[in-house]
């Protein structure tokens, strides 16, 4: 592990094999298990900074696609980086814009030099090469970047899964090599689809360059849940054991649990605030569609057991008029109120694995919440 970055594992829990760490990086320390917001275009949508800090948020998430799009990454540069340029000075974590470039690109032609594309803004062809990808991650500045990989769509052949691992890896090797910060932690990607083999295979091939984390990709993409949990309980004995684990773009309650539950450390998802935005609230006893008609009088919180700015002042009945009435502030106090929810469940996994009781703990949430 580079000088600025260390990571001490605290506790195991005896009965899962569940984690309680601190990641410490340059801008701060981060408690794990740990869920990240996702600030695609160096915000989190819909919710300030400071009541990010308040809600329990220590890292964050962008996105190396969008922001090169707009504003472009030399801006940030000039701004002084992505601390700067949002105001934010705890820890933040760039994605490569891989999946982005295959997923929302028109007209994305990928070739072993790199992925040609046309921008989703205004159509100018583009080409994302894995140096061109660390000039943009260390342009933008985040303290732990990601390599620039190929995500194999669900459904893909066994072929097709392979020739992207393939590539994921001979991306790896460019993107190290073409790499300058030492301020920045590199996660290289486990890729390999649905396959046992190639899981197995991707890992081996970047386990010797995890030296400040590892993240595992291509999950999470329309899978079964229970697919995704046999992948990583194959992965698991594999997994290297001195550095964060990061489990890409899963963030529903129930996934978080039973990621902990099989040693990952870290999550990142826009579903909190996505599912926010269309009126969704998640609570202990499962998720709440507040722009229902059985909330119109219900002047209760959204959540009993919720400490939150929007459960300590306001209600159900209210939440759903500004719904209905198209008012913004319902999502911004449906997303602080989402992101806080995870934190808190992050928070009190943690305890439990400090506890050994993180299997009876996820048996009382799951008697409680229904999805």
């Amino acid at each position: 592990m580079s000088k600025n970055f260390s990571f001490e594992i605290q506790h195991i829990d005896k009965y899962t094999g569940a984690r309680a760490g601190i990641y410490h990086t340059p801008h701060g320390d981060v408690l794990t298990p740990v869920y990240m917001p996702v600030g695609t275009q160096a915000t989190v949508k819909g919710v300030y900074p400071r009541d990010l800090k308040e809600a329990g948020s220590s890292i964050i998430l962008s996105n190396t696609y969008h922001l090169y799009i707009r504003p472009g990454d030399e801006l940030v540069k000039k701004a002084g980086g992505l601390h700067k340029f949002m105001n934010w000075d705890g820890p933040i974590l760039t994605d490569s814009g891989g999946f982005q470039v295959f997923s929302l690109t028109k007209l994305n032609k990928i070739k072993d030099e790199g992925v040609y594309f046309n921008s989703h803004v205004d159509g100018s062809r583009h080409l994302f090469t894995p140096e061109k990808v660390m000039s943009i991650e260390e342009n933008l500045g985040a303290d732990i970047i990601m390599q620039f990989d190929q995500c194999s769509e669900y459904g893909y052949t066994h072929a097709q899964s392979r020739a992207a691992m393939e590539r994921t890896d001979a991306w790896l090797k460019r993107c190290l090599d073409a790499k300058t910060r030492d301020d920045q932690a590199l996660f290289p990607i486990v890729q390999g689809n649905m396959y046992d083999d190639l899981r197995l295979e991707s890992l081996r091939r970047a386990k010797p360059h995890a030296t400040d984390g590892i993240a595992i990709g291509g999950l999470s993409v329309g899978e079964p849940k229970e697919r995704m949990y046999e992948i990583l309980d194959i992965m698991r004995p594999h997994l290297p054991e001195s550095v964060p684990r990061y489990l890409m773009g899963v963030g529903s309650p129930d996934c978080l649990i039973e990621g902990v539950k099989r040693g990952v450390d870290m999550f990142d998802c826009v579903l909190a605030t996505r599912v926010a935005r269309n009126g969704t609230a998640f609570t202990s006893k499962g998720k709440i569609v507040a722009r229902n008609g059985a909330y119109r009088e219900d002047f209760s919180a959204l959540d009993e057991n919720c400490k939150c700015y929007c459960c300590k002042n306001y209600t159900k009945a209210y939440i759903r008029h500004l719904i209905n009435v198209n008012e913004m502030l319902s999502s911004m106090l449906l997303s602080l109120h989402n992101i806080t929810f995870l934190h808190k469940l992050m928070s009190d996994m943690r305890e439990a694995i400090f506890a050994d009781s993180l299997k009876d703990f996820a048996d009382g949430f799951y008697s409680n919440y229904e999805n």
